[in-house]
This record gives structure tokens, sequence and C-alpha cells, in this order.
């Protein structure tokens, strides 16, 4: 089940931010935490989808962007970033950085 949130700007766009699995993992418990910024809600969506990532929704507003994911995805061109969803089990490290959605969908290294 994936959890996610979205942040309304002053300027009427929103930022979406969204709890996914990762698709390489074998354990279920290391996610990704996807940041889109669109228009609006159903925007945001549709460029996930458009990228291969059919089955993603959101549903409530459980997991809202911080101020700083939201300052990182509007300074990105793209408009839309990732990186590794951090394990609440275990002790806060140093955060991990911001990488282009490519970088996930881009298969892996033989």
């Amino acid at each position: 089940m994936a959890t996610g949130g979205f942040c309304k700007l002053p300027d009427g766009r929103v930022v979406v931010a969204l709890n996914l699995p990762r698709p390489t993992a074998a354990d279920p418990a290391h996610g990704v935490r996807v940041l889109v910024h669109a228009h609006n809600r159903a925007r945001a969506l549709t460029r996930l989808r458009n990228l291969g990532l059919r089955a993603v929704y959101l549903r409530g507003n459980a997991a809202p962007p911080t101020p700083d994911e939201i300052t990182a995805v509007l300074h990105h061109p793209d408009g839309l970033i990732w990186r590794t969803a951090p394990d609440l089990r275990v002790a806060p490290t140093a955060p991990e950085l911001w990488r282009p959605i490519r970088a996930l969908l881009r298969p892996a290294a033989a």
C-alpha cells in the first residue's frame, strides 16, 4: 500500500509525494519516496503513469511533502525526483540525495 500526500502551492500548482515499493527490491520494506511538481494532483499522477508506474494512486494526505522536499522538487528542472524512503525502524542517518526519475527507471547494469 502506497502512502503519500500533497501540498498546494500559492500559485495553484501542487507537489505530490508518494512512498512506493522499490521495483527491484526483494524486501518490501525498502521503498522509494517520489516527488512530482505539476499543475494539479491528476496531472502529477498522470506523469508517473506515463513513465510506466501504472498502479499509482493518491488516497488521502497521510504523508504530505515536507518543506525541504518541496524546495528540492521546485529546484529540479524535471520536477520529478526520488530517493530511498527512510526506514523508520532504524536510527536516522544522513539523508540520501535526490535523484532524477530516470535513475530509478533505468535498467540495472549487469
